[in-house]
């Protein structure tokens, strides 16, 4: 997954087809979906799938309200299309419906 490298960067990412996961180094249950996410980045490739460091990154964090990771929104033409967040632990199958209810 592409990492986030700037401010400017995140500003650039949401006017296209976007979804950021907000994530830290020592979150348990960031890792727990590590091993599944290549598969979500390949079954829903017309999204660009960026990870933010929470700890990196802790201003856009708060300007976007999240505060419990990991934490998924989409964005699309400068939108918020919606929004996964919260701190309990997320499973594959959970994401995808998030996923799949952008679509809708």
């Amino acid at each position: 997954m592409k990492q986030l490298t700037s401010i400017e960067e995140y500003k650039s990412l949401i006017n296209e087809p976007t979804i950021f996961m907000f994530t830290a180094s020592w979150c348990p249950d960031c890792h727990f979906i590590d091993p599944d996410l290549p598969g979500l980045e390949e079954k829903y490739h017309q999204y660009q799938f960026v990870s933010v460091d929470r700890d990196e990154f802790i201003d856009l964090c708060q300007e976007v309200d999240v505060m419990g990771i990991p934490s998924f929104i989409a964005y699309n033409n400068g939108q918020e299309l919606d929004r996964y967040v919260g701190k309990e632990r997320k499973t594959i199958p959970q994401i995808s419906a998030f996923i799949d209810g952008l679509n809708n």
